[in-house]
């Protein structure tokens, strides 16, 4: 896993030792949630099933409500993820009904694998385990699959079933283009039609470019195009990468991954990282209401009797563009980078940071996940565990590291010489 990155680490921080970086002095704060810059150059011509895609991804027609289209959550200007600070996102038919997990980026998808019990770790090393999927849960195997979730779920755009998303398409201003695309009896029946819409969005999300387009700063470095991070940004890469302070590569892999996929700062493993609870979640005014992620997942035939071992985790997002969100974890618990940076550092050294306190004034550590199931809570990270001792990262690695994570939003643009 260490070793695509390590001979460019050496590399970066040799030419930071000579005055390649610079340093402004000052500690780093969580980077403001802000539109990436667009990329340059030409965008090539999509597919007629991509362009069916490209317009279903903004068609508002296309939800219960009439007001809620996949960009609405998705936002182009915010990575496709949320364009707001809402732990969940609002939808249904009154387009006021609370979701219950954060919305993920859509970025960097297209070498997800299926999900697996067994799914073999990039790294080489670590035995294969639960990984893969779409979704926080990994219930969807493929982009197309996982699209009826959004479109048929009533919290989000609400269609009644296929055939609503099929109506709206045959009213559509594009239903001569979806024909085109598919064939001219393409809307005729209702679940062929359903599923060449999927394919469509599919296609979509793998063809245009946007949704991958390697942009960061981070990957100017990477391809050997410039180097133009500052001396913070690279001491926040050895964090990333030290074994004994972040370690975080050891889930967020900036080597070769699955499916010939470079620098994807995700192994798609499954980790439960007990993120507290957020009573900011409708749902979870109801004390006996867990969203335990993997073995709830019954489309990957998982449930908490059959598959106790698996509650708490949840799929590894990508890093790639997390300095443009304004909520983190499944259930939005943090709400800057310094903030998952912190807990990282501090979940078991110091928990009163984090966890609710009982009765009796006793933190309830990883409050968010029903007490049997908490010995499943990885305890790789953080790297120190002993309560009262002294975390694993400095403060100044703290704000070294968050300054490295924002050299992985795209639409970086190089200063003009």
């Amino acid at each position: 896993m260490h070793s695509g990155l390590i001979a460019a680490l050496a590399a970066t921080l040799l030419v930071a030792a000579c005055g390649g970086g610079n340093d402004n002095g000052q500690a780093a704060s969580a980077p403001a949630a802000s539109a990436p810059a667009p990329a340059s150059g030409t965008a090539p011509t999509l597919s007629l099933a991509a362009q069916v895609g490209e317009k279903m991804f903004f068609d508002k027609t296309l939800s219960g409500s009439g007001k809620l289209a996949c960009a609405s959550c998705h936002s182009p200007d915010f990575a496709y993820g949320p364009p707001n600070n809402l732990v969940v996102q609002l939808g249904g038919l009154d387009n006021n009904s609370p979701g219950v997990r954060t919305v993920p980026s859509l970025r960097y998808k297209e070498f997800t694998p299926p999900y697996s019990d067994l799914l073999d770790n990039p790294d080489g090393v670590t035995p294969p385990g639960p990984g893969g999927g779409y979704t926080w849960d990994g219930r969807a195997a493929t982009l197309a699959s996982q699209a009826p979730i959004p479109l048929l779920t009533s919290y989000e755009m609400a269609n009644s079933g296929p055939a609503a998303v099929v109506n709206a398409l045959k009213a559509g201003p594009y239903a001569a283009l979806f024909k085109q695309a598919f064939g001219t009896d393409a809307l005729n029946d209702t679940d062929k039609a359903f599923n060449f819409a999927l394919s469509a969005l599919q296609s979509y999300q793998q063809e245009d470019p946007d949704f991958h387009p390697y942009t960061s700063k981070f990957d100017l470095l990477r391809t050997n195009r410039g180097n133009y991070m500052t001396a913070q940004e690279l001491r926040g890469l050895a964090v990333f990468n030290d074994e004994n302070k972040g370690n975080c590569i050891a889930c967020h892999l900036s080597g070769n991954a699955q499916g010939g996929s470079v620098a994807p700062f995700t192994d798609y493993s499954f980790e439960a990282v007990a993120p507290p609870r957020n009573p900011a979640i409708p749902a979870n005014a109801d004390p006996a209401h867990f969203d335990m992620g993997l073995c709830q997942a019954t489309e990957t035939g998982h449930s908490p009797a059959t598959t106790p071992q698996y509650c708490g985790m949840y799929k590894t997002p990508t890093l790639r563009n997390a300095a443009t969100r304004q909520v983190f974890f499944h259930n939005g618990a943090f709400r800057t980078l310094r903030d998952v940076v912190e807990f990282y550092n501090k979940r078991d050294t110091n928990p009163e940071l984090f966890y609710s306190k009982a009765a009796d004034n006793s933190v309830n550590i990883y409050d968010d996940l029903p007490a049997p199931y908490r010995s499943n809570v990885d305890m790789t990270v953080p790297v120190v565990h002993t309560r009262g001792a002294a975390p694993a990262m400095s403060e100044q690695d703290v704000d070294d590291l968050v300054a490295f994570l924002g050299t992985l939003t795209d639409g970086f643009q190089p200063p003009q010489k």
